[in-house]
This record gives structure tokens, sequence and C-alpha cells, in this order.
């Protein structure tokens, strides 16, 4: 077997959830994300792109259904023991395969919750649950509940966090080195991947936002790269993951000589991931984070420029994105504790004079002072 914990990790986290489960009237819960999956028995697979599903009981027994091609896969990757097989064919409705499986578990007439936010749970597939098991027992969305048990992160987890941050400033370092005049960013993107990979990591759960000049102002992946210009402005967001653990970065570098107004921007960025960094303590909310980035940016002028939300926790993710829940947005009354982890970044577009400046970086929530897992240049990046 492939089992990247051992198995009193696995129990610990089942105990939790079952746990949250009960505490929540359920009798058992039918989950869709691949994170929760990974998380509470080690199933590893990029087959949730298709339909498959995993009971939880509150009792602690558990069950996976997928397809044909992921039985191997889950037997080897996993610690599941009841694996059943959902047949490919046409006009088929595994709604009905989830309904027998819960059957079998007990679950007629009973309360479920379902893990509806989902990205492998499509809407088609979702009325299709919702058609197979209309009837058969009491439906709730339980959206939350696994998201919210794995928000605090065990030692194990943390080791493998600080791994991806490791890789991190690797590619930081890259980027900073290689983000030159004439460069092909192209190149420099598969250069920065390739030392994720070779330090025993894992491709990201989203492609990395890159980009110079006008695309610099663009936050999100876009195709066709092309090059830096003599005087130019780069862009550069990247997720590294180990054992699909993640940590993120953001930053800028300037190619030539920056503006006044560039150096400006950054120091704003910087003033305002510095007092994030100040806010991430026990017992403020996540809206206290991104309300203390707003002051900043306020503060120095740019409070038109910088976004409504100015990051986001992590942990697990698949594709298609390595962003995950609760967010840095005002009002978000989620509690910070020991051991959660969030990515801080400070974006400021000016997208009427074609500027953009960036700064982001991982830390994990501590009973003092954040501990940075990785840590982006407190000084403008300057080639």
């Amino acid at each position: 077997m492939k089992l990247h914990f051992d198995r009193a990790e696995f129990e610990a986290r089942r105990q939790r959830t079952c746990a949250a489960i009960e505490s929540a009237g359920h009798h058992g819960i039918v989950l869709f994300r691949q994170e929760s999956m990974f998380y509470l028995t080690g199933y590893d697979t990029m087959g949730f792109s298709m339909f498959q599903a995993m009971y939880l009981g509150a009792d602690g027994r558990c069950a996976l259904l997928t397809r044909s091609a992921d039985a191997y896969q889950a037997a080897y990757t996993s610690i599941v023991e009841d694996i059943r097989i959902w047949k490919d064919k046409e006009g088929a409705s595994p709604g009905n395969d989830l309904r027998e499986m819960l059957d079998s578990y007990g679950c007629r007439g009973k309360r479920l919750g379902l893990e509806y936010h989902a990205y492998g749970l499509t809407a088609q597939r979702g009325k299709m649950v919702d058609a197979a098991l209309d009837g058969f027992c009491e439906i709730h969305d339980a959206s939350d509940l696994v998201r919210l048990v794995r928000l605090i992160k065990s030692d194990a987890e943390l080791a493998y966090m600080r791994r991806a941050g490791a890789l991190a400033q690797e590619v930081l370092t890259i980027a900073n080195r290689q983000a030159v005049a004439g460069a092909n960013l192209g190149e420099i993107y598969g250069n920065m991947n390739l030392a994720v990979m070779r330090g025993g990591g894992d491709p990201a759960a989203s492609r990395w936002p890159t980009g110079a000049g006008d695309d610099a102002l663009l936050v999100r992946y876009h195709t066709g790269l092309g090059h830096i210009a003599e005087n130019d402005q780069v862009t550069f967001e990247y997720g590294t993951a180990y054992r699909h653990y993640h940590a993120a970065m953001m930053h800028n570098v300037i190619v030539g000589g920056p503006s006044d107004e560039h150096r400006r921007m950054f120091d704003a960025c910087r003033d305002g991931l510095d007092a994030c960094h100040k806010t991430l303590r026990p017992g403020n909310t996540v809206g206290d984070v991104f309300d203390v980035h707003k002051k900043v940016m306020d503060q120095a002028g740019y409070g038109d420029l910088c976004l409504n939300a100015c990051g986001y926790t992590l942990g697990i993710a698949y594709p298609p994105t390595w962003m995950d829940w609760p967010m840095f947005w005002t009002g978000n009354p989620q509690i910070l504790e020991p051991n959660m982890v969030f990515f801080m970044h400070m974006i400021l577009i000016d997208r009427d004079n074609g500027r953009i400046m960036s700064l982001g970086d991982t830390a994990v929530v501590t009973e003092d002072d954040p501990e940075s897992i990785c840590e982006a240049p407190r000084e403008l990046v300057v080639n």
C-alpha cells in the first residue's frame, strides 16, 4: 500500500469527523470532494472527474463507490476496505448504486449529510443523487463538515506543508534569477515546475498565474505567456504541493528601472502583508485580517486598487484550485486557531496606468507570532 500517513493519524481524523457527524445529528455523511477522501482514508486519484462517492457513518464505518478504473487505485492508496464499483455503460445511473450501498449501511429512513460543494459533483450528477435518494432518506447539505475538521492541521500535515513551503522558496529563487529582459516566460514557468518535481513535490492543483507587461495585470493563468521586455513588470503566483498539501507565494519582478509608483505600491504591499501577519493570531477573525489589509491600502491611497479578498486557507487540494475556505474578506466570522494555515496576498491593480504590484506568502497560526513556511521578499525585486 502507498499510504502517506500512519493508521493512527487516519484514526484520529476519523474520530474527529465522526464526532462532527454525530454533533450535526446525521447518521452519516456522503462525501464527493477528493480532498475529504484523501484526508480521511488516503484515497488518491484524479478519478473524481467522473462520479464517485464515499460514505462515512457516525459509527466510523466507511465505503467507497467508484469506477473499475479506480478499484486498484483505491485499494493501493487507501485504508478503505469496502470498495464498490458502478459499471460504465450507456444510460448508467450510479445514483442507484449509491442508494444500494447506503441501504446496506442502514441509511434507509435516516438523516444523511451530503457534501454538495465538490467539483466532481456537477449539477447534473447532484440532481441524479437527489433523485436516487428521494424518499429513501432525509438529506441535508453538509458541504462544510469535513472542511471545518480539516482546518486545523496535525503535526504530520504541517510537516508536509513545511516541505511545500521549502519548494516555494526554491521556485521564488528561480523566478527572480531568470526573469530578465528577453527571457521566455514559458521556459521560466517550466523551470519553476521542474524544481518542484525534482524536489519530490506534486503538480499544483491549479495553473500558476504568470504574465509580463499588460498580461501581468491578469491574476489568473492565461495561454500565450510570451517574452519579457527591456523595461517590464512580471507577475508570479505559484502554489507548490507536497503530498497534495500546498504552500503559496506571490510577487512581482521589475525588469529595468522601476517607476516611483511601482516602489510606492510595493511599500504598501509589504506594509499590508506585515500587518496581516501581526493580525494572524488566535482569537482574531478571518475578517479582521482582511480589514487590516484594507486599512493599510486605504492609508497608502490605494484602497480603490485592491481586491475584495486578500487570501485564504491552504491544505490538501486537488484540481481545479488550491484555494480553500475560509477566505479573507470583510466580515468573515471564522475564528483563527493554532495550526490553521493561510496564504495572505496583497494585490494592487492599476488598470488605468497599466501597473500591478503584489506580495504574498504562507503562514501557520500559532499561540504567538505566526510561523512563515515560505516568505515573500520584503524588498522590491529589480533585474
